[in-house]
């Protein structure tokens, strides 16, 4: 277990596909998962956002995700997938542990469902719509696993702005705003 470099826009691997994990219960992907924890709180921390991350940003080209949602149970999701998607979309405002500095609008669907596996291998399903943001976080992550990144996805360059201004004009119309008001940071 430990805090990893995250991989920052511009280096070539956050480009890359994610190989499917054929072992999910396997120790490399408990290491890999605790990796991501202890890096997504280390960001957290350090940062004030963090709510999830993906094992291409660290440099794995695993299908992993981690999740942590403030008041929340960890949660890892191997080789997570979409299988469904409402035609209903949103913009919502995105940003990313791998550019902070930037945060823009994207267009994403209302709600998604995503088939996954645990850590023990077992098959799920998970329909995300708006409860915690779900759907809009899901979609981010599994997007790394594809070598999307949320900039791909900008709904107009023109709501490309730095974080101080997000902060200063966007922050308390965002569901950043309830973290911020909780924790007195937002979570990304």
């Amino acid at each position: 277990m430990a805090i990893r470099t995250l991989l920052q826009l511009g280096d070539p691997r956050l480009r890359d596909v994610a190989h499917r994990v054929q072992e999910p219960q396997s120790p490399e992907i408990a290491t890999l998962v605790c990796d991501l924890a202890d890096t997504l709180g280390h960001w957290r921390l350090t940062t004030g956002y963090g709510r999830a991350i993906a094992a291409p940003q660290l440099g794995v080209r695993a299908r992993v995700i981690f999740l942590q949602l403030p008041d929340a149970e960890p949660w890892p999701l191997v080789n997570p997938e979409i299988i469904s998607r409402s035609e209903e979309t949103i913009v919502v405002w995105d940003a990313c542990l791998s550019f902070l500095c930037i945060f823009m609008q994207v267009r994403r669907h209302r709600d998604i469902t995503v088939r996954y596996q645990d850590l023990k291998g077992r098959p799920h399903e998970f329909r995300a719509g708006d409860d915690r943001n779900y759907s809009e976080l899901l979609q981010h992550e599994i997007d790394h696993l594809d070598g999307i990144l949320a900039l791909d996805r900008v709904t107009d360059i023109k709501t490309i702005c730095t974080r101080e201004e997000f902060e200063k004009r966007h922050r308390n119309g965002s569901p950043y705003a309830q973290a911020a008001n909780q924790e007195d940071s937002p979570n990304v």
